[in-house]
């Protein structure tokens, strides 16, 4: 499987940006995707995620702000961000797994991981 994450940048704060993932491969083995972000300094954490079937898992800081979707053609994850904040800078990472439990695993992290893009937020 494949991950191709694209659409970070530098914005101001207050801002909005779409980040999207396009899963390529094998991608039978792929049940959930989502997406996690490592600040400079911080240990990796989950952003939004896919539960299973179409119920949606968002980290408590980003939640109302950020909106995750997909589309199932395209085998491609979208995270809509609005209200952007400087916290909110990172490098984001898409991920994918076959665990239809991944938002409520805490170990292992995600089997697959995309390249990451960089988010900066200034204020």
């Amino acid at each position: 499987v494949q991950l191709q994450a694209s659409g970070g940048g530098s914005v101001q704060a207050g801002d909005s940006l779409r980040l999207s993932c396009a899963a390529s491969g094998s991608i039978f083995s792929i049940n959930v995707m989502g997406w996690y972000r490592q600040a400079p300094g911080k240990q990796r954490e989950l952003v939004a995620v896919f539960t299973s079937g179409s119920s949606t898992k968002y980290a408590d800081s980003v939640r109302g702000r950020f909106t995750i979707s997909r589309d199932n053609a395209k085998n491609t994850v979208y995270l809509q961000m609005n209200s952007l904040k400087p916290e909110d800078t990172a490098v984001y990472y898409c991920a994918a797994d076959g665990d239809p439990q991944l938002a409520t695993r805490k170990v292992p992290p995600p089997y697959y991981w995309g390249q990451g893009t960089e988010v900066t937020v200034s204020s």
